[in-house]
């Protein structure tokens, strides 16, 4: 069974920036596309980032386009989000899954993930 575990999460202030590490605990992780969701307090949670399985292709949320970026290291089985220009809006719990279609592309629907980590709760203060 794979297994996700987030890293790099903290407190930073407004127009900084955070690196969120997903490493998986299989080599079967690099055959499928990995998502990056958030979840606010009291709020639902939300696509934020997804790539292909071979990195080939990336699609972000409206709200992050332009300040994060999704990339991956299929030789280490991990994927990141590169998070730059933090704003206070961005303070929620970030989680990685992975996408079940095998060899597929990116995708925004979480009900077509099936592993989970557990959630890196990120900080932003203005």
């Amino acid at each position: 069974q794979v297994q996700l575990v987030e890293s790099g999460g903290g407190l930073v202030q407004a127009g900084n920036s955070l690196r969120l590490s997903c490493a998986a605990s299989e080599r079967s992780f690099s055959f499928y596309p990995m998502g990056w969701f958030r979840q606010a307090p009291g709020k639902e949670r939300e696509f934020v980032a997804s790539i292909s399985w071979n990195g080939g292709s990336t699609y972000c949320a409206d709200s992050v386009k332009g300040r994060f970026t999704i990339s991956r290291d299929n030789a280490k089985n991990t994927v990141y989000l590169q998070m730059n220009r933090l704003k206070p809006e961005d303070t929620a719990v970030y989680y990685c899954a992975r996408r079940n279609l095998l060899y597929g592309i990116w995708g925004t629907d979480s009900s077509e993930y099936d592993y989970w980590g557990q959630g890196t709760q990120v900080t932003v203060s203005s």
